[in-house]
């Protein structure tokens, strides 16, 4: 049975790495192609439904949702579908994409037009129509996720951005205030949610700032300075320092009566509600020892990693040896350079070798620090030992599916053991073997 955790004394001080942090965002010139894969979401891929030699505009839809869990993909340039081709994601899954050749004039399309919404229904519909995910990095597609039951009376608004060299969300709130507020009123609104709370790291003056200022007058709206320990913006974790409620285990945010939103994502559905933009763009911190400008870049969807690279500029004298996108601690190696930004890019960091370069392992000496760390109260050690012996009773006893793969085991290590991919092996052995 899932236990009160002690949150206090749990999670990891990762550096304050956010030299972007203070650095307006820079919009980077239309690029050479765009590789638009039909997988940018949790769920069903989509089906391209444009094919090779077909004019596209900004906004023109070219991949349609499948299925109950699924988000529609657009196209954020005016120029010519060049293919339609299959590509390997960066979960490593062959997914086919839509590969457009920009003519440079980015026209929109006749059909970008602001949305009419009533109701809960038509808010829905326009969030989907939106082609709208979770932009913190989850990618799991909002208008599923806002289609809450009636119990749900507060929604939480995930701007913690505890990552190490992320600064996406930071910029936002700067920048993009009222659209932050746009979207908060429009959820609270059609969804008949009466609180809001805004959970914002104390290592962001200028971001409590900001929003307290902006949110002051707004019945039910609240900003509450979060401590800054990694993973303060997990689910889970945001939840209970928030609100005081705490899922239960194989629960749902819903099924403690709180639904949450990435920050980039509630202004995303002001931005959305006031133009019919559909999701085209995104802001990308690009950073790490082996590039020149790091910076805060707003791409258009689809851009290859290379051309935002270049925009930015490489040290010539520091060959990068791993490209992740995402931050250093749940972030995905890249498996080339071309790989495209995609709706959940919130970063790429392009390490040297020294920086990339593996600790030398030893061996477990069972100090217990991985389970003072883990933010869920689980036990790296035991699940560890229990997959090695591949028993599965003890695995779920051990509530190895809570597991979030958040890398703050791994993090605290002394002996630098590969304790989160550890972790992950035993939960999708512990997943296959209950679908027998």
């Amino acid at each position: 049975m899932f236990k009160k955790l002690k949150r206090a004394a749990l999670g990891a001080s990762v550096p304050h790495e956010k030299a972007t942090a203070a650095m307006q965002t820079v919009k980077m010139p239309v690029p050479g192609k765009v590789v638009l894969p039909m997988q940018q979401h949790i769920g069903e891929p989509c089906t391209p439904v444009v094919k090779k030699g077909d004019t596209v505009l900004v906004g023109t839809l070219v991949g349609k949702a499948n299925g109950a869990v699924s988000a529609n993909i657009y196209s954020g340039v005016s120029g010519t579908v060049s293919a339609i081709e299959t590509v390997r994601a960066s979960s490593g899954a062959m997914v086919p994409a839509v590969v457009i050749t920009p003519d440079g004039n980015q026209t929109v399309d006749s059909a970008v037009k602001a949305p009419v919404v009533t109701d809960k229904a038509s808010f829905l519909a326009a969030v989907q129509d939106c082609g709208l995910v979770g932009l913190g990095g989850a990618g799991f597609p909002t208008a599923v996720k806002l289609n809450v039951p009636s119990g749900v009376d507060t929604v939480v608004i995930n701007a913690a951005e505890c990552e190490p060299y992320l600064a996406a969300d930071t910029r936002e709130m700067l920048e993009n205030g009222d659209s932050i507020l746009a979207g908060i009123r429009a959820v609270m609104k059609y969804l008949a949610i009466k609180n809001c709370v805004v959970g914002i790291e104390n290592n962001k003056p200028e971001c409590i700032e900001t929003m307290t200022r902006l949110l002051k007058a707004e019945a039910g709206v609240t900003v509450k300075t979060l401590p800054s320990r990694y993973p303060q913006g997990a689910e889970k974790v945001l939840i209970e320092k928030t609100t005081g409620r705490e899922v239960p285990q194989g629960g749902l945010p819903s099924d403690v009566g709180v639904v949450v939103l990435n920050v980039t994502t509630v202004s995303v559905i002001g931005k959305f509600l006031a133009t019919g933009m559909p999701l085209t763009t995104k802001r990308v911190t690009v950073a790490g020892d082996a590039v020149q400008n790091p910076q805060n870049v707003e791409v258009i969807i689809g851009t290859p990693a290379n051309e935002v690279l270049a925009f930015c500029g490489l040290k010539q004298d520091v060959p990068v040896a791993k490209l992740i996108s995402g931050g250093p601690m749940m972030g995905v190696a890249l498996p080339d350079f071309e790989h495209p930004v995609v709706k959940q890019t919130n970063g790429l960091l392009a390490l040297s070798a020294k920086a990339a370069a593996k600790p030398d392992m030893g061996p477990c000496i069972r100090c217990g620090r991985c389970i003072d760390a883990c933010p869920l109260g689980l036990a790296p050690v035991q699940i560890a030992g229990a997959f090695n012996k591949k028993d599965v009773e003890a695995l779920n006893k051990l509530c190895v599916d809570l597991c979030m793969m958040c890398g703050t085991c791994s993090y605290v290590c002394p002996a630098k053991r590969p304790v989160t991919q550890v972790m992950s092996l035993a939960k999708n052995f512990a997943k296959k073997e209950a679908q027998k």
